[in-house]
């Protein structure tokens, strides 16, 4: 009997690899015998740099580049097995998580540090680069980013700007003659679930500034300044890339990827399941485990748990699902066509114990699983 247990993390209690390992746990109590694969999933969010590395017997790489808010920051990142590969999260570089939260600021908060990884990428010889979007700390449209690869932003007196995104009001021309030019021989995919414009009551400033600490006030400015970048932007390039989906992620780096990098975006787990050659573990396989903290209707757009399902349909494996909680579990496995879910929260165990020891918790939960398996099959 062979079994693929593939879950995302479990947010702020398991990562995907201590999910894994707690799921093996409890299936192994109750089937020794069977042959467990363990593939830590991520969706191209927080910890995929982990689970791809992980999966693919990868190495970490740790380079120092400048925080949001210009501090030094050693970020790590990954190359995947013996491929030239690099795996890229920007949060590393210009993640929220980096700035307290008295002293968030987007109006200031930069992602030169996410061009610094690029160029760290490049000089360790990737042909491939995938890209990570989500948890940042900025909506500088990738400004910061960008001068990182060489672009110069320049006033109406020929001026190079530099520093803080507000500055970019001054902003009146583009010289792209000093950007790296190993860019455009490599192949870059940005794993993103966030299908935001630019601009406009949908884009980054309108949706997503509040949380990285803008005030109503501030959103309205960063607008202001993200239309007027754009606009000489469009100018440089003739053509307007502000409703591209995705070019609102991650405080409009969507944007600068897709403007100057002409980057694949794809959705985050699709590129994960790719690059792990997923399906080669699932050719004699019996059943698939998968999970992740929460099951519920945002689970929907992009997450891991329902990327594997989908995935996993084409094969002639039986699937189940374990999480922290599934909100309406009938319902998750009418719709999606799963054999079965389990919530390690329920009548007997509460929130509050569950995460007291979140491994022994999951691996309870997994243990019934595997149990329920057994006597399906006997």
């Amino acid at each position: 009997m062979k079994i693929v247990i593939a879950p995302d993390s479990f947010k702020e209690t398991l990562s995907a690899i201590e999910a894994a390992s707690a799921i093996e746990a409890g299936f192994k109590e109750v089937l020794p015998e069977a042959e467990i694969i363990k593939i830590p999933i991520a969706d191209g969010g927080e910890g995929t740099v982990d689970a791809m590395v992980s999966a693919t017997n990868g190495s970490y790489v740790y380079t120092e580049v400048e925080g949001p808010m210009r501090e030094v920051v050693n970020a790590k990142w990954g190359m995947l097995g013996s491929s030239k590969t690099a795996v890229i999260e920007i949060a590393e570089a210009c993640g929220l998580h980096l700035v307290t939260p008295e002293k968030r600021n987007p109006m200031i908060a930069s992602s030169f540090g996410v061009g610094q990884l690029l160029i760290a990428a490049l000089d360790k010889g990737a042909h491939r680069i995938i890209i990570g979007l989500g948890g940042s700390a900025t909506n500088d449209g990738g400004y910061g980013f960008l001068r990182a690869l060489g672009v110069q932003f320049m006033d109406s007196m020929g001026n190079v700007l530099n520093g803080d995104f507000e500055n970019l009001s001054l902003l009146s021309d583009i010289n792209l003659s000093q950007m790296d030019s190993r860019i455009k021989n490599v192949s870059i995919e940005i794993a993103c679930d966030v299908d935001n414009p630019l601009l406009g009551n949908q884009g980054a400033s309108a949706i997503f500034a509040a949380q990285k600490g803008a005030s109503k006030k501030m959103i309205v400015q960063l607008e202001t300044i993200m239309t007027h970048y754009s606009e000489i932007i469009s100018r440089k390039f003739n053509h307007n890339f502000t409703d591209q989906p995705g070019a609102g992620a991650a405080g409009g780096l969507g944007y600068a990827f897709s403007v100057f990098i002409n980057a694949a975006f794809k959705r985050g787990i699709n590129i994960v399941l790719e690059t792990l050659n997923f399906k080669q573990y699932l050719l004699d396989a019996e059943l698939v485990v998968t999970g992740e903290g929460r099951i519920d209707s945002q689970s929907e757009r992009g997450k891991a748990p329902i990327g594997i399902i989908n995935y996993v349909k084409q094969y002639n494996c039986r699937i189940i699902v374990i999480a922290g909680l599934v909100d309406d579990p009938k319902t998750f496995i009418k719709k999606f066509g799963v054999n079965n879910t389990y919530s390690i929260v329920n009548d007997e165990l509460s929130i509050k114990k569950a995460l007291e020891n979140p491994y022994e918790s999951l691996k309870a939960a997994s243990k019934t699983a595997a149990e329920d398996y057994k006597n399906s099959v006997s």
